[in-house]
């Protein structure tokens, strides 16, 4: 177990945060030492959908011992620190199905088991079989994927996932590779979190943002913070945006998704703060 000054301004996907310290597990044994030490461990992942606040403390990152791809003849055994492009190569490769989905989505394995990540019915749970985690002892467990309570971009995972366990099922589907693609291409390029809000029942939130006149707004000291002119559902900075800035921009939407349409947006962005 080591500790490690990370920069989130640069780490982040959306490019926002300072400068906090991280503690980097190496072993199911780190794990457990944290758990009895630390208030609350905050996981911070490749924080591709994450928002640090500056004084945030207690938080966790898990090291490269847990980058790996592991065939078990029956099911893949995958470490939650792999990138999800190299299990998109690998499924390819070896001519594996349910990973197609995987294709153009950033992030590490245990990020995506744990927010369910997809596009419409297309979600990493119709692949998963479980995950290794620990629970109520000093070795990892395997945690069957029915007691996760998987649902549209969210679980009951509250433990650090220290790999995914898949189906191995032969017949990796090339024809669903274009259609993720297309489905992404209209997905804005510059830093954000990917979707900022999850969409609500039978609507979009994108356009509910839109309908709120937040579409394309700067805001902040430099106006540089905004919804997506391409997706407004995308939170996009183009410069020196704030913790603070993101903070107050997500508010507004929420207020005015309520005054509005009488909807009460919910964040799928993963927001961290101190105590």
């Amino acid at each position: 177990m080591q500790k490690k000054q990370i920069d989130f301004s640069k780490y982040t996907s959306i490019k926002i945060g300072s400068i906090n310290e991280v503690t980097i597990i190496e072993s199911p044994l780190d794990y457990y030492e944290i758990l009895n030490t630390y208030k609350t461990p905050k996981i911070i992942g490749f924080a591709n959908n994450l928002l640090v606040a500056p004084n945030t403390n207690e938080l966790i990152k898990l090291g490269n011992e847990f980058d790996y791809i592991k065939d078990c003849e029956d099911y893949l055994e995958v470490g939650a620190n792999t990138k999800s492009g190299r299990l998109f190569s690998y499924a390819k490769k070896n001519n594996l199905s349910g990973f197609e989905i995987l294709c153009g989505l950033p992030g590490s394995i245990g990020g995506i088991i744990k927010m369910n990540a997809g596009l419409k019915e297309y979600e990493i749970k119709k692949n998963l079989l479980g995950i290794l985690s620990i629970k109520d002892s000093r070795k990892l467990e395997f945690i069957d994927y029915k007691l996760l309570n998987l649902g549209y971009r969210t679980s009951n995972i509250n433990s650090l996932i220290f790999a995914g366990i898949f189906k191995k099922e032969v017949g990796f589907n090339e024809s669903l590779v274009p259609l993720f693609r297309q489905m992404r291409s209209n997905q804005p390029k510059e830093p954000s979190f990917g979707s900022c809000f999850k969409n609500p029942p039978n609507n979009f939130a994108g356009k509910i943002i839109e309908e709120c006149g937040l579409k394309g707004i700067g805001f902040g000291k430099n106006k540089s913070l905004m919804f997506s002119p391409k997706h407004a559902n995308f939170l996009i900075n183009l410069g020196d945006s704030s913790f603070f800035d993101a903070i107050e921009l997500i508010s507004l939407a929420k207020q005015k998704a309520l005054e509005i349409h009488k909807i009460q947006l919910q964040e799928e962005v993963q927001i961290l703060q101190g105590e």
